[in-house]
């Protein structure tokens, strides 16, 4: 029983028609679900994924009215989305400078082509050059060339002050492997340390920046609110279980109807979900209909009225 890599991930923003063209137009994903935020049916739940919703593939957005992140410690400081190949990177470089995206050059890190920037909120991003392993599944009506498109989600990167108490949450609760280092971007004499599950790969890695001199970062757009981690369907009983006998505080077991959930935090404050591959997207729209009208799980489908006239139109 193990993690198989990271499962999607959930930022908050402050501008949901904005953010949507964003992702959409300028990075070519595709909305594979318009939802509400279950907790505050007042906030869209919004997730952009590959061509066919694949786990791991999918950022996802809670539409709340907050000013900026204050960046810090004790978050989720970068997301990196994967494509094939250095020469994508560059294509891509050229496409953020044409579209006036922050951006920054083509490096190196950690052995692998890296290209960096953030969206109009200040979320902080990177285009990871993986190889091209693995399935992908483009989307046809992206304005990105199929070959160009981001391929799905990872690495991950985490802060926090110390190493020890998240190590030991990870390695002896989580399972993960501690696999290497490398030095910390911009930070002279900092380490940021790599965790994998699964098969590894940067679909299935963590990195832990120890960051131990700033101060914790504040909740705003352009934030990162959890990062969700994939198990097999089957697997999620066990999972529960193995919170509760490690000692780790949860949220029990969550229906979210297209997936199933157990939400904890980390010794450092950081939220943490495990999520399960199914029963996907598709559960409750054909495929080629994905995110082209507001999904309701069943629980909230009698408030239907009430909520979408609430929401603000994409």
């Amino acid at each position: 029983m193990q993690l198989t890599g990271i499962h999607h991930l959930t930022a908050v923003t402050a501008d949901a028609p904005r953010n949507h063209a964003f992702y959409t137009r300028t990075l070519g994903l595709r909305l594979v679900k318009k939802t509400v935020n279950q907790d505050d049916v007042s906030a869209y739940h919004l997730f952009y994924a590959d061509g066919v919703g694949s786990p791991g593939t999918d950022i996802t957005f809670f539409d709340w009215p907050l000013g900026r992140e204050r960046r810090g410690t004790r978050s989720i400081v970068r997301t990196a989305l994967r494509v094939a190949g250095e020469d994508t990177l560059v294509w891509w470089e050229r496409r953020f400078r044409e579209a006036g995206v922050a951006h920054g050059d083509v490096v190196e890190r950690d052995g692998r082509a890296v290209l960096d920037f953030e969206d109009f909120e200040g979320q902080r991003l990177s285009l990871v050059d993986d190889g091209g392993e693995g399935e992908a599944h483009p989307w046809e009506r992206s304005p990105v060339p199929p070959e160009r498109q981001i391929r799905g989600l990872g690495p991950i990167t985490i802060s926090v002050p110390s190493l020890e108490p998240t190590d030991a949450v990870l390695i002896q609760v989580l399972g993960m492997r501690a696999t290497r280092t490398y030095p910390a971007p911009g930070a002279a004499g900092l380490q940021t340390h790599v965790y994998q599950m699964g098969s590894g790969g940067p679909a299935a890695e963590l990195h832990v920046a120890i960051e131990p001199g700033k101060p914790p970062s504040q909740p705003g757009a352009g934030g990162v609110h959890h990062v969700a981690f994939r198990i097999p369907d089957a697997d999620y009983e066990a999972w529960a279980r193995r919170l509760k006998e490690g000692g780790i505080a949860s949220s029990g077991p969550v229906d979210r109807f297209w997936f199933r959930s157990l939400y904890f935090r980390e010794p450092h404050g950081i939220l943490f979900e495990i999520a399960t591959d199914g029963p996907g997207f598709s559960a409750d729209e054909p495929l080629d209909r994905l995110g082209e009208t507001l999904s309701l799980p069943p629980f909230l489908e009698p408030r239907r009225a009430e909520i979408e006239a609430n929401l603000k139109p994409l």
